[in-house]
């Protein structure tokens, strides 16, 4: 009986000393394996891995008979490589297919100058106090009037109109530092915000 028959013997019997062996003896070819078919060691190494719980958990159908141990794990192992590029295609189709459902359409598409203006608007309502920043959100995302904002947030009239200067008067002062005045951060034609 050869080392490999023993072993094969052993390994189904359940002796996790044999599946350690197993490894040491035939892992490095499962890696080489993987590695060729796949071309990244990080992917190859989680095949290998899965290759050899595969075999533990389905040693029962091992048959020396049939071929040897080495072609066994290699079959396991080209069953295991097939598994994960599909389950990377699959990924990637997910990806692109989110991508796509997310950009707007061409004719939508914001200048990257207005995409500038929206993210230092965004940064700099970031920056501002809870209330001044809900104030300006109420008014100009959620089109609120003055006296609509002071009956949703409680605040008295006075205080939402002094919120919302004072936001406005912050996010000037941020368009000023930036270089460009007030409403006009393009080159080109001005439009509004």
């Amino acid at each position: 009986m050869s080392s490999d028959d023993e072993l094969a013997e052993r390994l189904r019997a359940g002796d996790e000393t044999a599946l350690r062996e197993a490894y040491d003896r035939h892992g490095a070819a499962v890696l080489y394996l993987a590695q060729r078919l796949l071309g990244n060691r990080s992917d190859a190494e989680d095949v290998t891995q899965l290759t050899f719980v595969a075999a533990w958990n389905g040693r029962d159908g091992f048959d020396p008979q049939r071929g040897t141990m080495l072609g066994w794990l290699l079959g396991i192992a080209r069953r295991k490589v097939v598994d994960r590029i599909r389950a990377a295609a699959a990924r990637e189709q997910r990806t692109t297919e989110t991508v796509q459902n997310q950009q707007p359409a061409p004719e939508a598409a914001e200048s990257p100058e207005r995409i500038v203006d929206r993210l230092v608007v965004a940064d700099e309502l970031g920056r501002l106090p809870e209330e001044q920043r809900r104030t300006l959100e109420l008014a100009f995302f959620d089109d609120l009037t003055h006296p609509q904002i002071a009956a949703a947030t409680g605040l008295p009239l006075g205080t939402v109109k002094s919120h919302v200067r004072r936001g406005m008067a912050s996010l000037r002062h941020r368009w000023e530092v930036d270089g460009a005045p007030f409403g006009s951060r393009s080159a080109g034609p001005s439009r509004a915000l």
